[in-house]
Order: structure tokens, then C-alpha cells, then sequence
């Protein structure tokens, strides 16, 4: 693979480039580089700043309001973004069920849904996990049931990312018992301001709330938001978990705190020199961008093969493997860096200006609670070693 850039996509690089630094608040930039707590503005404003330019759906064709970029440009634009400390874009919508909804959904749920998405007026979140239904969720218990026009749904839904924040969520349901547990699960379109709908945080590891339980209690779903025939939401599911495993790779955000990992081991002293002249060290720094470099390429294959309308398959599970153990290999090497100091996990560094006691903001204060929010990265959307399964089977034949 070329990974030489044209005129033209150095060109576009330097446009985005030139974007960003125009409309980027400099005190959100700080916190995300800083890896401080952002707050829903901060994440919905950049969004809006990218609608205003058309490119708040980057990976979306132009026939759904999208910029039809090629996969080259779609990663300059995911590495010049993740670069200069921009808030991710709202994954569940624009990168999950946008794509379920133009292949699948029908041309009302496409007219009213994908602008909406775009624009940031709808934040979605996800309904797929249950207590008991993680890796094997197709055994999945929450069920609807058809009364005329609607469906009354009833169950739990747990692991659910931002949804205390969201204001529609895409759910399976089972809507029936017979043959195969996979045959029996539909996907709708659930608003989360609806009737019955209870949603309680779940504190992480590193005390945040992040994710959620989300209890249905009778809650009335119109059967207009169903997406495509009931029972087949696991074709639906499948094909959505295939885009989510894409973008969990990250690719940019490895290439940004890789760079930041060098700054750290040339900052902190080992043995009266710089941690970054220590070989081991630098050896592990060597393996891990070694490892980054092969998932750019795969990135890229990827990127193309969706771009020609392929479905990349159990591609993406490889996709998901390499990209989540490197995020975690990443904030490991962070933390041996910086040794005793990496040890005490202060809440508070999250707060943007955040000012450490005694001697002033520590730098690497944050750092503590960025390595145990990795610590999830190898278990959702499917675990790594259910990824393993899915390559034997599907690539390897075994």
C-alpha cells in the first residue's frame, strides 16, 4: 500500500488543518489533550462547528448530506482531528446507526432520522448488553410485545455509554421465542424521553459515570420504529457491530498519545538521563508504533473496501483486537514512565483547571484515570477473545 499522499490530499490536509485551528476552542482542545472531563456542550458544540462546514458525518456518502470523502481523506481528517484535541464525534449516531439506518431503514426513517444526526440534534446511545447478554448477546431477554401499532417493551439494558446524555436510543428486542435465539430479535428506534424508560449510572473503575443501566417498563415504541422486518435485527445488529469494532481501532488517538508517550519518557529522569535514552524503554516504544503502523494500513484497507461498498467482514475484528490492546499498551507505558508518581488516582485532575497541592497542576495528575478507563477497551463491543472466535471462524475456517 502507497501511503504516499497527492497534492490534492496534502492539500486537504492543510484545509482541515486550517479549519481546526479557526474554529477549535483552545480551552476544549486543552481538555481533551489534557484528558479532562468534557461536558456535552463541549462535545455537541464541535459537532455543530462541523455541521456549519458540512463534515459532521465524515464517513457518510453524499447522497445522505455527507462530504463523500475518499478513505484517504476520511483518515487525514480522523488524524488531523484526534491531533489537535478535537472531542470525538458522537460515535453512536453518526458512525453506528447512521449506517444501519441507509442501508436498511426505510426512506421516512432516512428523511427524518440521518438530518437530524448530522446536525447534532439527536444524540444517540446504544441498547444492546444485558446483565447476562454481553458476549452472548443474542440470548438477550428484554422483549416486545405487538399491541396493534406499538410494541410494549419490557427488560434491562446495561453497559449503556452516555445515555443519561442521549436522547434516542437503538435497542434489540426480542420479539419472539421460536427457532434459533438469533431469529427472534428485532431493532428499534427507542426515544429516550418515552414513557417508562429509568436510567441509572454505573460508576467505572476510575469513578466516573460514563455508562448506564437502562430499565423499560411497558414502554410504547411505535411500529414505525422498528428498523427493516421484525425478527431479522440481528442481520441489523451484526452489520452495526461491524462499523462500531471499526471505529474502536482509533487509530489517530494511538498516533496522538504515542507522540505524547515520547514527550513524557524525554520529560521524566531515569538514572541522571532522560527515560527515552534507556533501551528496554525505548524498545517498548518501538513495538508499540511498530504495531500502530500495521493498524494504519489495515485501517486504510478497510476504509477503502467500505468506500467501494464491501463489507469488511471479520476484518473488523482484527480491527477491534489490535486497535483496543494498543490503546491499553499505550497508557501502560505511560504509567511505568512515570513509576511512583502514577500511582495515587486523584478525581479531581479530571476538572479542567484543576490545580495540584502542593507544588501547582501536575502535569500527569489526569494520567492515572486515562489507564483505567482502557482497562474496558479489550471487553465491549464484543470481548477480545470473542473476536478471536469470530477470525478462527470466519477467516480461518476452523
Amino acid at each position: 500500500m502507497d501511503l504516499e499522499y497527492t497534492t490534492q490530499e496534502k492539500s486537504f490536509r492543510d484545509d482541515i488543518r486550517a479549519f481546526i485551528r479557526q474554529n477549535l476552542p483552545k480551552d476544549v482542545a486543552a481538555k481533551v489533550l489534557e484528558h479532562k472531563r468534557l461536558s456535552r456542550e463541549d462535545i455537541i458544540g464541535w459537532h455543530r462547528i462541523l455541521h456549519t462546514r458540512g463534515w459532521s458525518g465524515p464517513t457518510w456518502p453524499k447522497e445522505f448530506g455527507g462530504p463523500g470523502w475518499t478513505a484517504v481523506e476520511q483518515h487525514i481528517f480522523d488524524e488531523e482531528c484526534t491531533a489537535a484535541g478535537t472531542p470525538p464525534v458522537i460515535a453512536f449516531g453518526v458512525r453506528m446507526v447512521a449506517p444501519v439506518l441507509m442501508k436498511y431503514g426505510s426512506p421516512a426513517q432516512q428523511q427524518f432520522y440521518l438530518p437530524r444526526i448530522l446536525s447534532g440534534e439527536h444524540w444517540w446511545c446504544q441498547g444492546y448488553s444485558e446483565p447476562g447478554s454481553g458476549s452472548d448477546l443474542a440470548s438477550l431477554k428484554t422483549a416486545a410485545v405487538r399491541r396493534g401499532d406499538s410494541y410494549i417493551v419490557n427488560g434491562q439494558k446495561t453497559w449503556n455509554t452516555l445515555g443519561h446524555l442521549a436522547d434516542w436510543m437503538f435497542c434489540l428486542v426480542r420479539t419472539s421465542s421460536e427457532g434459533r435465539s438469533q431469529e427472534g430479535i428485532s431493532f428499534l428506534l427507542i426515544d429516550m424521553k418515552s414513557k417508562g424508560i429509568s436510567v441509572r449510572p454505573i460508576a467505572l473503575i476510575d469513578g466516573e459515570h460514563e455508562v448506564n443501566e437502562v430499565w423499560l417498563d411497558n414502554v410504547e415504541v411505535p411500529v414505525t420504529q422498528r428498523v427493516g422486518e421484525e425478527n431479522k435485527g440481528w442481520t441489523y445488529a451484526k452489520y452495526l457491530l461491524t462499523h462500531e469494532r471499526v471505529n474502536i481501532a482509533r487509530l489517530g488517538e494511538s498516533k496522538r498519545e504515542l507522540r505524547s508517550l515520547k514527550a513524557i519518557a524525554a520529560r521524566v529522569p531515569s538514572n541522571g538521563r532522560p527515560l527515552i535514552e534507556d533501551v528496554r524503554f525505548r524498545d517498548a516504544i518501538a513495538a508499540v508504533e511498530i504495531e500502530i503502523r500495521a493498524l494504519e494500513f489495515t485501517v486504510l484497507g478497510v476504509l477503502s473496501a467500505e468506500a467501494a461498498g464491501r463489507d469488511p467482514g471479520a476484518i473488523s475484528s482484527a480491527l477491534k483486537i489490535s486497535g483496543s490492546e494498543i490503546q491499553q499498551t499505550l497508557s501502560e507505558l505511560k504509567m511505568r514512565a512515570l513509576g511512583p508518581r502514577a500511582i495515587p488516582h486523584v478525581p479531581e485532575a479530571l476538572d479542567a483547571g484543576w490545580q495540584g497541592e502542593p507544588n501547582g497542576a501536575e502535569w500527569w495528575a489526569a494520567l492515572s484515570g486515562r489507564y483505567f478507563n482502557m482497562r474496558k477497551t479489550s471487553i465491549y463491543s464484543g470481548s477480545n477473545e470473542i473476536q478471536r472466535n469470530i477470525i478462527s471462524h470466519r477467516l480461518l475456517g476452523l
